[in-house]
This record gives structure tokens, sequence and C-alpha cells, in this order.
């Protein structure tokens, strides 16, 4: 699984790469983290708020910053 955070370094997009590590960590599911931090690349998604949420090429959420929990349900 590969889940990646968009967002360009703010304390948003910092929060969720924070809450992603903690629920892979919990669930106790194996999942490669990526922060992806360049526009070009968040473009890709046609993402227009950070953070985002992609997980295996999916994007699940934009400009908001999901809990642990939620985090969870979505793995």
């Amino acid at each position: 699984m590969k889940i990646e955070v968009l967002g360009t370094g703010c304390a948003k997009c910092k929060t969720l790469y924070d809450n992603v590590h903690k629920a892979v960590q919990e669930s106790g599911k194996h999942a490669e983290v990526v922060k992806v931090e360049d526009i070009p690349s968040i473009m890709k998604y046609g993402v227009m708020s950070t953070p985002a949420l992609v997980i295996d090429g999916q994007v699940k959420f934009s400009g908001k910053i999901a809990s642990v929990p939620e985090i969870k349900g979505m793995l």
C-alpha cells in the first residue's frame, strides 16, 4: 500500500502526515508513506486545496486534517 500526503509543508500538512504514520502503526498494516510537496505533482491529482490524502493512487479527501481513527478506517 502506498499512502501519499499532499501539501506544501504547512502545519496542517505536517499534522496529517503525523496522523497517517500513527494510523498505519496502530493498524499493524504495512504501507509506504510519502510526503509530496511539489506543486506540479500535487496538481497531477487535481487537488486544489491541501492537505490531501492519496491511497494507492486514489484521492480520499483534500482540504482537511483527518483524525487517526478516520485514516485507519480508510486503510
